[in-house]
Order: structure tokens, then sequence, then C-alpha cells
């Protein structure tokens, strides 16, 4: 018989038992004999019956299954907190889903409405903002929800992330004590809560403390990829700006080779400083200057709160903060 068509039914029959009997067995009940048990146990060997997830947790109400909304899979930030959010789920038992989002807020809709059809037990969603229709499928949704690398305006779900007001001041006041007086600041959306509320703030924080006017010439949105990095460094070059602090990784790799591309040296004429330190940051030459952020730990950790979410536990903290540092790399030359 073909392993993929044996169901519950072929068992219960083998073993002349109910079908309710084999589903306590496969499910781990202590209400069944030992003699039943090993009976059954051996038919399922027999037959090769492999149960299936989704319909025992129809039964169960839990499917050990995890739904994972990722903005860009391809971005190296949200695949190391994927990293460390399976290898804790793996740890408890739970499978994730991995669902590609593309950074589309139609997208997004539709991935959570198709994580919750799947029966997940709880959803991790990573991206960069969160819109009225996504905080809509979160208050649909019957069960628990944790942002990781993502801040709620709304203080409504649980999170993990870094101080990125205070990250964004400590990379921007390292650059004014080089002697930078014309830094220029790189981002992505600047209608995004986190780059408007937290990372420009951070950076208007620093040259306050400076006593530098804030310029809002000196301020360049993108995307958050290395093209949109690439095509922004001529408009950078014509700023007059000596330096840059840019909030995405990729997009300071784009605009660190950009600068070459048009006879620009880095460090010597130029000192740029991005944001995430993921492996992108030590593959560009020269590697870049970065404020460092525990990016696996912080998947990590919203796993863990979502584990203890589902199973009805009270978070001792509902908004984690994990330490942020700086890492002094060929981007800079006057940084200690």
């Amino acid at each position: 018989m073909d392993k993929q068509t044996v169901t519950i039914y072929d068992v219960a029959r083998e073993a002349k038992v109910s079908m309710a009997t084999v589903s306590r067995v496969v499910n781990g009940n202590a209400n069944v004999k030992a003699e039943t048990k090993e009976k059954v146990n051996a038919v399922i060997a027999k037959l090769g019956y492999r149960p299936n997830a989704v319909a025992r947790g129809l039964a169960s109400r839990r499917t050990t299954t995890i739904g994972v909304v990722i903005p860009d899979v391809t971005n190296h930030y949200f695949a190391e907190l994927a990293r460390g959010i399976d290898d804790v789920a793996a740890m408890y038992h739970y499978q994730i889903i991995l669902a590609n989002s593309d950074e589309s807020d139609t997208k997004e809709v539709q991935v959570m409405e198709n994580l919750l059809g799947k029966q997940v037990d709880g959803i991790i969603f990573m991206g960069n903002t969160l819109n009225d229709a996504i905080r809509d499928e979160f208050k649909k949704a019957d069960v628990p929800v944790v942002l990781a690398g993502l801040l709620d305006e709304a203080e409504e779900q649980p999170s993990v992330n870094i101080a990125y007001r205070s990250a964004m001041s400590d990379a921007t006041t390292e650059l004014l004590k080089a002697g930078h007086k014309r830094i220029a600041f790189v981002s992505g959306d600047l209608n995004h809560y986190m780059n408007k509320a937290h990372k420009l703030l951070g950076y208007q924080d620093a040259l306050a403390a400076y006593d530098i006017d804030y310029d809002a010439n000196l301020v360049f949105e993108g995307n958050y990829d290395y093209q949109s990095g690439y095509q922004l460094a001529d408009q950078i070059k014509n700023s007059a700006a000596t330096a840059a602090i840019v909030a995405n990784d990729e997009m300071a790799a784009g605009v660190i080779n950009g600068l070459t591309d048009a006879g620009v040296n880095v460090p010597e004429d130029f000192e740029i400083i991005t944001s995430n330190d993921s492996k992108v940051a030590v593959i560009t030459r020269p590697q870049l200057s970065s404020i460092t952020q525990p990016i696996y730990d912080i998947g990590a950790v919203a796993m863990r709160m979502l584990t203890k979410l589902m199973n009805h536990e009270e978070l001792a903290v509902n908004d984690v903060v994990l330490p942020h540092g700086f890492a002094d790399r060929g981007s800079t030359k006057n940084v200690k």
C-alpha cells in the first residue's frame, strides 16, 4: 500500500480497534492499554502510516506549526532573524512555515490569511511597518502574534528589538566626534514608524547635542535594497555631505559602491556607518562600520516568547529590548 494513501481507517481496520483508539495512540494519550498501544504501533510501522499534522491539529487544536512572515527572504537581516526563530522552534518541537510578503501591504494580508487557514499555533511577524489592515488581521487571529525586529506604535503586540533611537544617536555621534558637520541620513520610507519616530529622531538627537542644525536636504529616502542605495549615491555626493549614516545594510552597500564608482574614496573622502551589522557589512570593500545588534537573538527571543504565549504563560516583559553596540571597520577612519 502506498504510504501516502494509508489512512487512520486502514490502521484501525488492520489492528482491529476503533479509529478513536488509533488517534489516542498517535497523540500520546495515556488512556490506552499497553498491549493495545503496542499492537497499534506495530500496525503503524507495518503500513508506514504517517499521521497528518493538520488533521491531528484539528482534533487537538494544535498543529505544532508556526507561521513566520518575512518581508524579503533575500535580505540578510531578516534571513538571520529567521534562523534564530527556526533554531528555537526546533528546540520546542515546532515546525515553521516561512511566508514571504514582498514588502507588499496586500500580500501581507494574504499571507496572514493563508497561515491562519493552515491552523498555525502562532505567528512571528517581521517587516518594516504595521498598517491598519495587518492590525485587523492580528485582532481577528485566535493565535498569539509576536513581532521580531519591528516596533508597534500602538504597543498592542509583544515585540523584540534594540533601542533604535539611541543606537542611531550613538552612531551619528561617532561621525560627529570625527569632525563631520554635514552628515547624510539615508533610510527607507520615512513614513514608517521605526524610521520617523526612532531612527531619524536619534540622528537629530546627536546633531542637537553638537549644536548642529538639522538640514532636511541631507535626508535621503529610498527602498530597503542595494539598487536604491546605489542610485542615491550621486545625490548624496552632490549634497556636499562628508559622511553618512545608513539605516539598512544593503542600502549602505549600494551607497558605498555608488560613491566609489563616482570617484569618491571611502573612507578617505567620505565615511559611512550602517545599522544592522548583517553579513553584508563584512563583504563590502572596505568593510562597513556598523551599529551592532544581536540579530539571531532577536529571532530566538521572539520565538521563545511565542512558545510562552501559546502555552498561556504570562510574559515577564511585553516588549524586549536587547543591547546594541558598535563595530569600527574600514568605512570609517577616525572613529575610535
